[in-house]
């Protein structure tokens, strides 16, 4: 396998190749590597669901499954939410392929580093893609407020929050994100992608889908094969109000998911305890891993919410090495995060995986890191590993388009003062200078978008943020840690700043008029429904919050498998 690990993961581009694809070129019987690398619920389905899916394979593989429609109520009656408000896909990135087509027009804003598809799927079509980059010194984490002047700044029409973000697993607030969203009312679309949100404990409820449904301009997606551990049953779902999630729906094939998937959700009404508790059990192991991650000199463990840890690696190793003779010597496959844009390959991203894994995993580590061979992982200035993927987000900003072109903006002359993006510091990639952004027609269609607001032609330097209260660092280490190692700490995360005020509309802006707050009780948002609509039926297929029985005890969709 050795002689051709580099090569498997420099034709995966942005991502990391698959698992059937690393065992067949392992050419050993039996299964692959221990997987750190796809993030995935390692405690469910539960093994007795598996001897249930085996048990009826024959039947799964030979029939038709229901229609979308069928699978897709189901799934709304375990979550209470109403089918008119949910749009179910073959895996997330279908979903986002679908967003990116029907809702973005022209532009997308997303913070990097980030999930690659959010980055490349607009670019590929066409679209404006503006980067804002996480700091490293800030421990990647995404200030809301300069988020939200950035979005100004550049004119962005469609703007995208990954809460947790993957690949560093940082997290906001629900509060502090209703607020963005409401501060972002007279922007096209809104998403918060919560693929990850199932891991997160930093607060009860932490999901905002019912906030979303109550906006013209908010789509929420939520990823299944993550939280159920099953990536190769491709699906997934997005929340939004009925106009935004019928658009999605409308275009979407009748048989987009398959009998697997069916098989799964109409399982699911029996296993909510079990499910819940494997949501637990990945909490408890990731303050473990982290503690244990912790303790290895020099190597830096940031706080996170999602089901896997980011960590930069000791000065002077090189990820791709570290990745390459985890798998050669020691079976683990590690995901290595040079080819994400915005990150290097001084970062890997390491699913959280049970106790005995961990300490496989980190005696490898020890041993890549640190043993004899030590200096194998820090090629010298003339040698090298053949492929760099901590170059490999560089040379696809040369060569990919990006909307208007990298190349096409470096040539045009600077925007005014105040509008240039700031560059980024540590790993963060540079940004050219913005370019103000004319107003673009109305979309036709069957909901007309709002129509952009003029780029102001000068921004004013934001006020220097007040030193932030201290941000919980890595994890204690369980056990004593070493003697301290010259690499920092992660530095606080920064207090967010003001939201800037939304630029008031033209008097000709669009004939329905976005409100700038979340729609009060009673009052529809636009092709959308009232807030006595979410919580209850009212004329929808939803369920009453204090309706139907609980599906012997599956949590509900703001804030799924709290319990334990």
């Amino acid at each position: 396998m050795s002689g051709n690990v580099t090569s498997l993961f420099r034709g995966t581009a942005a991502h990391s190749p698959s698992m059937a694809a690393l065992t067949r070129e392992s050419g050993e019987a039996g299964a692959g590597p221990v997987d750190f690398c796809i993030p995935c619920n390692p405690y469910f389905p539960t093994p007795a669901m598996f001897e249930e899916m085996a048990g009826r394979l024959r039947d799964i593989i030979t029939y038709y499954p229901s229609g979308a429609d069928t699978i897709t109520a189901e799934l709304c009656g375990l979550l209470e939410l109403p089918p008119q408000c949910v749009a179910m896909g073959n895996g997330s990135t279908e979903l986002i392929t679908w967003i990116d087509h029907l809702l973005v027009r022209d532009s997308l804003a997303v913070p990097v580093p980030t999930f690659g598809r959010w980055t490349d799927q607009p670019m590929e079509t066409g679209k404006r893609v503006d980067m804002f980059p996480l700091q490293e010194s800030a421990g990647f984490a995404l200030d809301l407020a300069r988020y939200a002047e950035f979005v100004r700044a550049r004119g962005t029409r469609t703007v995208v929050i990954c809460n947790p973000n993957n690949p560093d697993g940082g997290y906001l607030h629900k509060q502090a994100l209703v607020q963005f969203m409401d501060a972002m009312a007279d922007r096209d679309l809104v998403v918060i992608d919560e693929s990850f949100l199932e891991f997160a404990d930093a607060e009860a409820e932490p999901s905002v889908v019912r906030e979303a449904m109550l906006r013209p301009n908010v789509v929420v997606l939520r990823s299944l094969g993550k939280n159920f551990g099953l990536h190769g049953i491709r699906f997934g779902y997005l929340v939004a109000n009925p106009a935004l999630a019928g658009r999605v729906r409308a275009m979407l094939p009748k048989w987009n998911l398959n009998s697997f998937a069916e098989h799964v959700v109409f399982m699911l009404r029996d296993h909510g305890p079990e499910y819940a508790q494997s949501l637990h059990q990945v909490r408890r192991d990731r303050l473990e891993m982290a503690g244990r991650l912790s303790a290895l000199p020099g190597l830096t463990v940031y706080p996170s919410q999602g089901n896997f840890l980011f960590v930069r690696l000791p000065v002077g190793a090189e990820g791709t090495v570290v990745r390459d003779r985890m798998l050669t010597e020691h079976r683990i496959l590690v995901r290595e995060c040079g080819n994400k844009i915005g990150s290097s390959s001084r970062f890997l991203r390491l699913v959280v995986r049970p106790q005995v894994d961990v300490h496989r995993l980190v005696s490898g580590l020890e041993q890549v890191l640190y043993g004899p061979r030590r200096g194998a992982a820090v090629p010298g200035p003339a040698t090298g590993t053949g492929y760099s993927s901590g170059t490999a987000a560089v040379d696809r900003l040369v060569s990919e388009t990006n909307g208007a072109g990298m190349r096409a903006l470096a040539a045009q002359p600077a925007g005014p003062p105040g509008l240039a993006a700031a560059p980024a510091a540590g790993t963060g990639m540079p940004l050219p200078a913005a370019v103000p952004v004319a107003p673009a027609a109305a979309t036709v269609g069957p909901m007309p978008m709002p129509m952009p607001v003029p780029a102001p032609q000068q921004v004013p330097q934001p006020a220097p943020v007040p030193q932030p209260a201290p941000y919980p660092g890595p994890v204690p280490v369980p056990h004593p840690a070493p003697a301290p190692q010259p690499t920092p700490d992660p530095v606080p995360r920064p207090a967010p700043a003001p939201y800037p005020a939304p630029a008031p509309a033209p008097a000709t802006a669009a004939p329905h008029p976005v409100p700038a707050g979340p729609t009060p009780p009673g009052v529809p948002a636009r092709g959308g429904l009232t807030a006595a609509q979410v919580r209850g039926t009212d004329g929808l297929e939803s369920v009453p919050a204090g309706g139907r029985p609980a599906s012997r005890g599956w949590p509900d969709p703001a804030g799924m498998g709290r319990t334990g």
